[in-house]
């Protein structure tokens, strides 16, 4: 049984009060036995984030506990100093949040176009009530169709969510996803890349609108926005405009309710703050985006009175419990993971891709020509570690702004790109590239015949469309040339779980991932609490790295 004389002769465990912290009106009353002294039985009183920590002194040593109860002060030898309650996951964000989507923390994971964000990541998450959003980008109609039966199937009650990307060039593919979102009554879409609002979204949103019994608006088709500028941020944050909701009604897509409806209820139920991030991204810093989202959210919210205020989430660079932390002191409703999840088991990538993620440091990153906005110069963030592909698409780029057509490029040059781009010739390039158009935009290949740089785009383009689908086939010989969407944060996840299971690709899966930030973020939260109150701790304290639970 522990005794005061054995707790004087206590090492030094790293606990010392910056200020005077004791609590004149209690004492804790217990047994000295639940009392923790020593470094790594502290850590695991202060880890037990479901109980009360009390911090207490008892002959000049500090010491933690879960146990005992508080009491009025009286004579007692042991000090008081500070007691933080426990600390729950669900308490981390907005819990309306949780209640709108059924889920049990304010995180989700973001859409990651051609179904890296997989099947079986949203499936998975979904079983263990965590949001996620599949990655519909880029597919074909009847494959995005197989993937909606899947998740229904396996998640009948949810909580799932699909992507609905901007198609700026070809917007009958928004309107066939949105068809099949309608058709099969999914409730919840991540609309992204949208640079304005189309009839598309404003159909879904609108479609879902009613009245219920109490004659309150029922939004039975929510929309999770991501963003990453203020005047994007802005239409969301709105009512759909009046002439879209009046061309709509035109076309007996909606009613008159509900065009009237519209008119009372913003665009987005959740807008997702984008820093810089992987893929499309305009690499802003969070702590300056989100302020200034959270400050525009709530100047129309008091222009509009809505009777739900739209949540603020944060997606980009969210990788670790300091930075998820970080985002929910800022005011953020909930988190969204990205890079992350794309090195975990359940991820689309092919596993060549994964080893380069998991080996890939924040300074691996950079900006390339994006194959969806290629004309118009829009880049996107990529691994440039382990593949030529941000190089040899530059190149593309550079010989686009060059040149007016494919035969006006130097002899040399064209060589080079059919030898070590394209290995294929030109021509060859050309003849897949209008087979495929032939098939899904005739109009389009029209304009390329009688256009030479039209034309010379969509050689490019071949190259460019192909190598995000080799990162996630695994396509045999061509690593060098995969493109791998990534930001940031891939590099401080990798450092954050350096030493732990999760440094190892195959022990990733998403629901770990998810479970570990959550608990860290909460971990950390305890410590910066007991922090502020005065509280000076070593460094052991303020780390947290995944722990296996078996």
């Amino acid at each position: 049984m522990k005794t005061v004389d054995t707790v004087l002769n206590k090492p030094n465990n790293g606990l010392k009060l910056s200020t005077w912290s004791n609590n004149q009106n209690q004492v804790w009353k217990g047994s000295l036995d639940c009392v923790a002294f020593e470094q790594k039985e502290i850590k695991n009183k202060l880890l037990s984030l479901d109980k009360p920590c009390h911090i207490i002194r008892i002959s000049g040593q500090i010491g933690v506990t879960n146990d005992g109860y508080l009491a009025p002060a009286d004579n007692s030898t042991t000090e008081l100093l500070i007691t933080a309650p426990p600390v729950h996951l669900q308490q981390l964000g907005d819990t309306n949040f949780l209640t709108t989507y059924g889920v049990k923390y304010a995180y989700m994971t973001g859409a990651m176009a051609g179904a890296i964000a997989s099947e079986e990541m949203v499936i998975a998450l979904g079983k263990e009530k965590i949001l996620s959003s599949f990655g519909a980008g880029g597919l074909t109609p009847e494959r995005l169709e197989i993937a909606i039966n899947r998740i229904q199937q396996a998640l009948p009650q949810g909580p799932y969510a699909f992507n609905l990307i901007h198609s700026p060039n070809d917007l009958a593919i928004e309107r066939r996803a949105v068809d099949l979102y309608l058709k099969y009554e999914v409730k919840a879409v991540e609309a992204s890349a949208f640079l304005d609002l189309t009839p598309n979204i404003v159909y879904y949103r609108v479609a879902g609108l009613s009245l219920n019994s109490a004659n309150q608006i029922e939004i039975k088709n929510k929309v999770i926005a991501k963003i990453s500028r203020r005047e994007v941020a802005t239409k969301f944050l709105q009512p759909a405009p009046a002439r879209i909701l009046q061309e709509l009604l035109q076309q007996g897509l909606i009613t008159e309710l509900q065009a009237n409806l519209a008119s009372q209820v913003p665009m987005a139920d959740d807008i997702t703050v984008e820093a810089d991030s992987g893929g499309h991204t305009d690499n802003r810093p969070l702590v300056c985006l989100l302020p200034s989202i959270i400050t525009l959210r709530d100047e129309i919210q008091t222009q509009y009175n809505y009777q739900t205020p739209i949540r603020i989430g944060v997606a980009g660079g969210i990788a670790t419990p300091e930075s998820a932390l970080a985002s929910f002191m800022m005011g953020a409703a909930y988190i969204m993971t990205g890079s992350i999840n794309q090195s975990c088991v359940e991820s689309g990538a092919c596993e060549h891709t994964k080893k380069l993620l998991a080996q890939a440091e924040m300074a691996d990153m950079i900006m390339a020509p994006a194959a969806d906005m290629f004309e118009m110069g829009v880049k996107l963030q990529v691994l440039k570690r382990g593949t030529m592909f941000p190089m040899r698409a530059q190149k593309l780029y550079e010989l686009y702004r060059t040149y007016d057509s494919i035969e006006s490029i130097p002899l040399a040059e064209r060589e080079k790109l059919e030898k070590q781009v394209f290995r294929k010739t030109i021509a060859e390039v050309w003849e897949g590239t209008a087979a495929y158009l032939s098939q899904k935009n005739p109009e389009k290949l029209g304009k390329a015949v009688n256009n030479p740089k039209l034309k010379m785009a969509l050689i490019f383009r071949w190259y460019l469309g192909l190598s995000s689908r080799w990162s996630t086939s695994g396509e045999k010989g061509r690593e060098v040339d995969y493109q791998i969407w990534c930001g940031p944060a891939m590099g401080s996840f990798n450092d954050w779980v350096r030493g732990s299971y999760l440094a190892e690709p195959n022990n990733r899966h998403v629901v770990d991932v998810a479970n570990q930030i959550m608990q860290g973020t909460a971990y950390l939260y305890r410590i910066q609490s007991l922090k502020i109150q005065g509280l000076q701790m070593a460094n052991v304290y303020s780390q947290y790295q995944p722990i296996r639970c078996n």
